[in-house]
């Protein structure tokens, strides 16, 4: 009895599943490469009279066509989704993604990427998706002080992408030290197509940021490095403003010195001139005391003389009378 509701419940799972195991759906395009004023036609194959979505996304992600259709009672379908108009903003030259999803075959989908360009005469356009990536970061930064790292994703021009996490999930930054970190859950979305992270630094020296972009099978690299010092160069400015007020001033003393030095040498000259002034007086009174001395000797001579003399004739006196 087990063993028949067993084989019930099995055939029912069995033929529960007989439309999806048959399901299909095919999708071409009457071009890869497209112009101004041509159309894309979409055509293939689903189940017979199933709903079908048709989306046109442009080269950032957004969706620039929406439509929905029913295929045929064979499972074809045929549809013209779109004349191309000329370029603008909302439609740019670059790689658009054609895709179609089943609304009865679990949501399966079928996508293909066509080219939008200004000519398709004689050129060979090859139809794939370039991911450009950009890291701005600064030149320096100070230990323990947090600074901001941008980043941009563009394909073929236009902004791209929309959840950091999942766009930017293998980012890292590589460390002086030879480690690294990760940055996958570190960033914000400052726009589509913008993100930012606030990183703060716990090593001095060079800091590369290896951001890796990954949008619809196809990735990007982008790098920046940042010299991380002890202090910023906001820290170094502000010594540098001090010790630029600080040679403003010895400046000024030095001037002021300058001034009065000047006046002490003007002041030595006129001493100068007083000391040869009185140097000079000096002589002469020198040279008149030489000629007073000459007189005065040519004086006392005979005076001397007389009083030897005077002295000369007492001894004798004396000695007579003894």
């Amino acid at each position: 009895m087990k063993f028949h509701i067993l084989f019930s419940v099995l055939i029912i799972i069995l033929f529960a599943n007989i439309p999806d195991s048959f399901s299909e759906l095919e999708l071409f395009t009457n071009s890869k490469v497209y112009s101004p004023e041509h159309n894309l036609q979409v055509y293939g194959n689903g189940l017979p009279e199933e709903n079908l979505i048709i989306r046109l996304f442009a080269p950032d992600e957004s969706i620039a066509k929406f439509d929905q259709i029913t295929t045929n009672s064979d499972g074809s379908f045929n549809y013209d989704l779109i004349t191309w108009p000329e370029p603008l903003t909302t439609f740019p030259y670059g790689t658009y993604t054609v895709e179609v999803i089943s609304t009865a075959q679990n949501g399966i989908s079928k996508k293909i990427d066509v080219k939008f360009t200004s000519t398709t005469d004689l050129v060979d356009v090859p139809v794939e998706r370039h991911v450009n990536t950009l890291v701005f970061a600064p030149e320096s930064a100070a230990i323990n002080q947090p600074f901001r790292v941008f980043v941009q994703t563009t394909s073929d021009g236009l902004l791209i992408g929309n959840n950091p996490a999942e766009l930017l999930g293998t980012t890292h930054v590589h460390l002086p030290s030879g480690l690294s970190i990760s940055l996958s859950n570190s960033f914000k979305t400052l726009h589509q197509g913008l993100y930012f992270v606030d990183y703060t630094p716990k090593e001095e020296g060079t800091h590369v940021f290896h951001v890796v972009a990954f949008s619809q099978g196809t990735t990007s690299h982008g790098s920046a490095a940042t010299n991380v010092l002890s202090q910023d160069l906001g820290g170094i400015s502000e010594q540098i403003i001090k010790l630029n007020s600080i040679l403003d001033e010895t400046s000024k003393e030095l001037d002021i010195l300058k001034s009065e030095i000047s006046g002490f040498d003007d002041t030595l000259d006129h001493a100068s001139d007083i000391i040869d002034e009185n140097i000079g007086d000096i002589s002469d009174s020198v040279k008149f005391i030489s000629e007073a001395s000459s007189q005065l000797n040519a004086l006392m001579l005979p005076i001397i003389a007389s009083i030897g003399f005077i002295v000369a004739l007492q001894i004798a006196i004396l000695a007579r009378r003894r």
